[in-house]
C-alpha cells in the first residue's frame, strides 16, 4: 500500500494511519533527511524479524533507531554531558550517533558492546510518525543489504510489495546515507562518512 503524505506539512490523519500499523507490530517505509528508511516499533520483535528477512540482513548487525528528541535519547542511552551538547548542536540532521545503550533498549537492537545508533532526522514526516507513536522506531535504509539506497517510493513498493505493510510517499529523495559518529566514552570517532557537514570533527 502506498500512502502519500505532504512532505512539509504531514496530515495528522494520514500520520495516524501509519502509527496504527506500527502499534500493531507492522513495518513501514518512510522518508528521512537522507533517503527512505524501513522501520517498526523498537519493541516489536515480530517487526524486527520481518525487517531482517525483507532486507536479507545479517542478524549480527543491529539496526539504529529514531528518537523524537534528546529527552527520549536520554531514556534509551547513557547520555553524557558532552554527547548531549554535540547532539543538541547537530540534530536534527543527517547523522547517526552511537552511544552506550540503557537497559530500556531491546537486546536485538544492541551490539555486543551494548551500544546503539540513534537518529533524529530533519524530516517532518518521519518525526511526526515517531512523535505520534510515542516510542522510537527502527531505521535502516529501504534496500536489500549491500544494494544502493532507494529514494523512489514507487520503486520501494515494486521491490518489496506485500512484505512492507505501508510505503509512505514523501516524494523523491536523494540516495544518501547518514554519517555515523561514535560518542562512546566521550571519544568522538567517525565510523562512516555520509551526508552532513563533518568539518567540526577536525576541531
Amino acid at each position: 500500500m502506498l500512502l502519500e503524505i505532504n512532505p512539509a506539512y504531514p496530515q495528522p490523519k494520514r500520520v495516524e494511519q501509519v502509527v496504527d500499523i506500527l502499534k500493531r507490530g507492522g513495518i513501514v517505509a518512510y522518508p528521512t533527511d537522507t533517503t527512505y528508511g524501513i522501520g517498526c516499533s523498537i519493541f516489536s520483535k515480530k517487526g524486527l524479524e520481518r525487517i531482517y528477512q525483507v532486507k536479507q540482513r545479517d542478524k549480527r548487525k543491529p539496526f539504529s533507531f529514531i528518537c523524537a528528541d534528546l529527552s527520549e535519547v536520554s531514556r534509551y542511552t547513557r547520555l553524557t554531558n558532552q554527547a548531549f551538547k554535540i547532539m543538541k548542536r547537530y540534530l536534527p540532521g543527517p547523522y547517526t550517533f552511537v552511544l552506550e545503550a540503557s537497559r530500556e533498549v531491546p537486546d536485538l537492537l544492541t551490539t555486543r558492546q551494548k551500544t546503539v545508533g540513534i537518529r533524529i532526522p530533519d524530516n517532518p514526516v518521519c518525526m511526526a510518525i515517531v512523535q505520534s507513536l510515542g516510542i522510537p522506531i527502527v531505521t535502516t535504509s529501504a534496500n536489500l543489504s549491500g544494494d544502493d539506497p532507494v529514494g523512489d517510493p514507487l520503486e520501494i513498493l515494486r521491490q518489496f510489495g506485500k512484505n512492507i505493510d505501508i510505503v509512505v510517499d514523501g516524494g523523491l529523495l536523494a540516495t544518501e546515507v547518514s554519517s555515523v559518529i561514535s560518542l562512546v566514552g566521550d571519544q568522538i570517532e567517525l565510523l562512516r562518512e555520509g551526508a552532513g557537514d563533518l568539518s567540526w570533527l577536525a576541531g
